[in-house]
């Protein structure tokens, strides 16, 4: 049986929302093994922001630039190769058929592959310019 609220501001005020926590060791570290993997494959201006504090749906968004269409499908073959080989599931994927933006869903951690021309319209380092920066390509150095 559903009470109903006993004041006007009860019934106006929003349902209490769980706060997003911090960001753990391991989705740390698995990020920075994508970026890595990214890396192996020639994947440009690599980078992760941590969007714990901002987002319910991930706590990690990885974004790097692909070449071509061919290049991001690439990089998306060869992301969820490593994903099979280390057991980390993947919720989905989409964008893959074009190739201008595919994003890969790893549940905590987003990945954008995006060519250069769409990397620069939608700008998504830009929107999430409040986000600490986990790592960039210039940090990431050589991953092998």
């Amino acid at each position: 049986m559903k009470t109903r609220p006993a004041t006007k501001k009860q019934t106006l005020a929003p349902p209490p929302r769980e706060t997003p926590g911090a960001l753990s060791e391991t989705t740390r570290s698995t990020a920075l093994a994508v970026a890595g993997w990214l890396g192996e494959k020639k994947a440009g201006d690599i980078t992760g922001l941590d969007v714990t504090p901002f987002s319910s749906v991930a706590d990690v968004m990885v974004i790097c630039t692909a070449q071509s269409a061919r290049h991001a499908q690439a990089l998306a073959d060869w992301l969820l190769e490593c994903y099979a080989e280390q057991g980390i599931v993947y919720l989905g994927m989409e964008g893959y058929a074009e190739g201008r933006w595919i994003l890969v869903d790893g549940n905590d951690i987003l990945v954008h592959i995006l060519q250069e021309e769409s990397r620069e319209f939608y700008n998504l380092d830009s929107l999430w310019a409040n986000a600490d920066v986990l790592f960039s390509q210039s940090e990431q150095g050589d991953p092998n």
